[in-house]
């Protein structure tokens, strides 16, 4: 028996789950009683739900499916889409830290504090509601998707239209096999059309049962209302909960995968050896070594932008439990994403051509491996992932709303009137999640936004933490121009036809046949290029060109190739800006220039921030000593040594002059403590262990 797609023993299971969830929500409603309970769990959150609402909040299932959908594309190097987390992980040492130490509610109030600005927090705090739009839309599109997979229509139920796109699809996949081999003049007519159609979104390989819209506010309700009913004392303990939901998703498929499959000896006979390249292949690979750097201090510059970063820290009873239980969950996350790498590897090997959309790869495998029972705590542990950095995104959000846009126009009004308007909020940033997940159908693209996008803000945290010169003027100017150049100037360009269509913007690199050594797969030993699984053998791979202003360019019609070509997909102004310079971008690969491009996002508010710190008037200095005194003070154990603590550093502004790498001078950098040194020393140990797990990982044969 079937329900909605499901089989029973599922759908049962996930009902449960959902119940569940919704009662600890009207649990924590209970405890709930202002606005500091709603926002940020009273502060007097331990170690344990330190622990697991970091894990929780930054574990989502939309990164799982990243990491194995970037591997389905691009092999292990793939998996740095979401993986070059790991190198800043030791950093969160030094921001949990300062973070507790600002003791704020939100990110918004960092900003009006430290330059004396309400419009800079309540910019801050709209920025943030429209990227939370975004984030919550990664949320829906990724249960979504899985939800399609696991509900497939019956092909003898597909309409014509539906029949006609799913055979394309596997003609399209027959004809790429055979490409780099030689196709017939006809065959490589036909094999063109069909790459143009698949840039369109013509070609399906699933078509489901579900519909995505409805299955979106099915979803949004769920969240929305334990997260309305117990703000982020409810977040913090479903957390809790689903973290071990999230421990046997990352784990379930593996198992019956490498059954199927023969091992890892049946895995690398399987999958080529170029993909097994850990920090990917400059020829065949978007992540080269290069790229990843890049990725990486464009990343940096956006982590202290996160808003959930000062509800997280701020919600632990002291900054050594903040500490303690950041970098506990970010790194019990990266060992998990260890899991999900080998899921892509397997789905490599396993069902290479079989689907049209990489960002179904995980619901394909759930539906093909697994069992009912099976399938139903998968499903529960994909929305568990999910619905644990939606609940404390969502009361984060709504902080900021309540904290730096509504409550600076509406004041003296009860606790009460705060936390509902702030419950409204909240369902407004999940509808906002939803229109993202229908208006952006690509997980990639997201995530892209992600790493780019937050730099704008990202850079003046980084410089107010550390940098007294920096200005207010500084900083309005910056986000300005780097809001117009990151956000503004791709989405307006992308969608207009004039621009889409001019011959200017329509580069491409150029295209490139490379030849590589390779073991011999069983494909290979089966079509006699070679005697047995393993041997070395070379082969020639055409790189096809890649647009270099818009991620695709295609043929307005693909059955015409004499047709129009368009841009299609983002559009890259931070390639555009530097094309003015005269740098050729065609010889460039796909590597350098997204590399190029991430290093613009990172380095670029910088450049503007020095310069236009130093050519506008200083944030007053009696500003700056109280800004500065609250956060070089550790955090007290009660309130009563707080305030004492606090009131004599804003009475000796000179207090930790001596403490300073650089007295007397501009930057307000302090020496490090021991515990400093060995937690970040640590920290890096750790990164070290956990690659040195993943290098064993892709070298078991």
């Amino acid at each position: 028996m079937h329900i909605l797609g499901l089989h029973i023993i599922d759908f049962s299971i996930i009902l449960i789950y959902i119940v569940f969830i919704l009662w600890l929500g009207k649990r924590a409603a209970d405890k709930t009683k202002d606005t500091s309970d709603f926002y940020l769990a009273g502060r007097k959150l331990g170690k344990f739900y330190q622990f697991f609402l970091n894990f929780g909040n930054s574990t989502n299932a939309d990164q799982a499916m990243a990491v194995s959908r970037e591997i389905y594309r691009q092999g292990i190097g793939g998996m740095w889409i979401q993986y070059l987390v790991l190198f800043l992980t030791p950093f969160y040492w030094f921001t949990t830290m300062l973070f507790r130490r600002s003791r704020l509610v939100t990110i918004g109030d960092f900003f009006t504090e430290r330059f004396h600005s309400k419009f800079l927090g309540g910019a801050y705090a709209v920025f943030t509601l429209l990227m939370a739009f975004l984030g919550g839309g990664v949320g829906f599109m990724v249960a979504g998707k899985t939800m399609m997979v696991l509900s497939p229509k019956p092909a003898i139920q597909y309409t014509v239209e539906e029949a006609q796109s799913v055979a394309m699809f596997e003609e399209y996949q027959l004809l790429k096999k055979k490409a780099d081999l030689g196709l017939t003049n006809e065959e490589q007519a036909r094999y063109d059309e069909l790459v143009e159609r698949n840039k369109k979104g013509e070609l399906c390989a699933v078509i489901s049962y579900t519909n995505e819209i409805a299955f979106y506010f099915i979803y949004a309700v769920i969240v929305g209302v334990y997260t309305m009913l117990g703000g982020f004392l409810a977040a913090a303990i479903t957390d809790a909960i689903q973290g071990v939901l999230i421990i046997t998703f990352s784990m379930l498929l593996i198992p019956i995968g490498l059954n199927k499959i023969g091992g890892f000896a049946g895995l690398h006979a399987s999958v080529p050896d170029y993909m097994f390249e850990l920090f990917g292949s400059a020829s065949m690979s978007e992540y080269a070594w290069y790229t990843i750097l890049a990725m990486v201090i464009a990343n940096l510059v956006s982590i202290v932008a996160s808003a959930p970063m000062m509800a997280t820290a701020g919600s632990a009873k002291d900054e050594n439990t903040a500490r303690f239980g950041m970098i506990g969950g970010m790194f019990f996350k990266r060992f998990l994403m260890i899991l999900w790498a080998l899921t892509g590897l397997l789905a490599i090997g396993l069902y290479t051509g079989k689907l049209h959309d990489p960002d179904l790869i995980w619901g394909f495998m759930t539906n093909d491996l697994l069992f009912p029972g099976a399938i139903g705590l998968m499903l529960s542990g994909i929305l568990a992932a999910n619905m644990s950095s939606l609940d404390a995104a969502s009361v984060t959000n709504s902080a900021l709303f309540i904290k730096n846009i509504y409550q600076p126009f509406v004041t003296n009004k009860s606790e009460t009137h705060y936390i509902n308007v702030g419950r409204i909020v909240i369902a407004v940033t999940l509808l906002g999640g939803i229109w993202a997940a229908v208006f952006i159908g690509n997980l990639l693209d997201l995530f892209k936004y992600f790493i780019s996008i937050p730099a704008i803000f990202g850079a003046p945290i980084w410089l107010a933490f550390l940098w007294r010169r920096l200005t207010k003027t500084a900083v309005i100017i910056q986000v300005f121009v780097c809001f117009t150049i990151y956000a503004i100037i791709p989405n307006v360009f992308q969608s207009i036809d004039a621009i889409k269509s001019n011959e200017h913007f329509l580069l491409q690199t150029k295209p490139k046949t490379v030849t590589i050594s390779t073991g011999a797969l069983k494909e290979d030993v089966e079509a006699g290029r070679a005697q047995k699984v393993g041997d070395s053998i070379k082969k020639e791979h055409t790189i096809q060109p890649a647009g270099i202003f818009f991620d695709k360019v295609a043929l307005s019609n693909p059955e015409d190739s004499n047709s129009p070509q368009l841009g299609l997909g983002r559009f890259h102004a931070e390639i555009w800006i530097l094309s003015w310079f005269g740098i050729d971008f065609t010889e460039f690969t796909k590597a350098q220039l997204v590399t190029t491009r991430f290093l613009f996002d990172a380095l670029f508010p910088f450049l503007l921030l020095f310069i236009l710190s130093y050519l506008t008037r200083p944030t007053p200095i009696e500003n700056l000593n109280r800004f500065y005194g609250k956060l070089h003070t550790p955090v007290k154990p009660n309130a009563e040594e707080e305030n004492k603590a606090l009131e004599y550093a804003f009475s000796h502004p000179d207090l930790f002059e001596h403490e300073k790498i650089f007295p007397r001078s501009q930057w307000e950098i302090l020496k490090p403590s021991k515990q400093d040194l060995y937690g970040f020393g640590g920290s890096w140990l750790l990164v070290f262990f956990i690659l040195f797990l993943l290098w064993l990982m892709i070298s078991i044969k």
